[in-house]
């Protein structure tokens, strides 16, 4: 999309130049020729302003991913910090999130089989 308003930017641009070379024979179109001329240098500054906001939201996208990153490596930090200062199995390791050690259920020795009735 971004090639298609270059594309019309650039062909108005010509078109405005060519306005502007035959301006003498175009009087009768002045002021509508002077109106194009300004939408044109509007239409121009918006491109200019967007590109720069996109190259900011870029730069902000990517200082983003480096402080969630930092986030994500302090609070594993502090989640060690939490679970050393409580026990690993202390309940209230549910209140910042954590799942506090609650021992691993025994496996179930397998209950032998009772005889099989004799067949008669």
């Amino acid at each position: 999309m971004a090639r298609g308003k270059m594309a019309t930017l650039g062909y108005m641009h010509r078109f405005k130049d060519s306005m502007s070379a035959n301006a003498e024979k175009l009087k009768a179109y002045e002021e509508t020729r002077l109106k194009f001329e300004g939408l044109l240098t509007q239409a121009i500054g918006l491109t200019q302003q967007q590109a720069a906001l996109t190259a900011a939201k870029q730069d902000s996208s990517k200082q983003l991913q480096e402080v969630l990153g930092e986030v994500q490596r302090v609070a594993t930090v502090l989640r060690f910090a939490v679970r050393e200062l409580y026990g690993k199995d202390a309940e209230k390791l549910v209140e910042f999130g954590m799942q506090p050690f609650r021992g691993r259920p025994r496996k179930q020795k397998p209950q032998p089989e009772p005889p099989a009735p004799p067949a008669q």
